[in-house]
């Protein structure tokens, strides 16, 4: 009797050793798009998050499932999201960089 991954190519069975490193300065990498979102929420709030980025599922009646739904429909209000969520992280490096100094 065969194993399951008989029939898989070798390079499917084991990792390639370059393959962590590829996305190691990706601050998105491994990120849903509802923790993304959740986090510019946590940190802006619908209010300030629909000044930055207006589109209405932020400013009219926001809602995480509604916000979801359009971001994943429309690549160019994702592109302007995960764009916020890359300024936010560098923000709050540098924050942090001018306290401790």
């Amino acid at each position: 009797m065969k194993t399951p991954t008989a029939d898989l190519p070798d390079t499917q069975l084991e990792p390639s050793p370059d393959a962590p490193q590829k996305q190691r300065h990706n601050p998105l990498h491994g990120l849903t798009l509802e923790a993304i979102v959740t986090a510019l929420v946590t940190h802006y709030g619908w209010a300030e998050l629909a000044e930055r980025i207006p589109i209405n599922c932020f400013s009219n009646n926001p809602g995480m499932r509604s916000s979801l739904t359009f971001l994943r429909k429309n690549p160019w209000a994702r592109a302007k999201v995960e764009g916020l969520y890359g300024f936010m992280l560098r923000d709050i490096n540098r924050t942090k960089s001018d306290d401790g100094v």
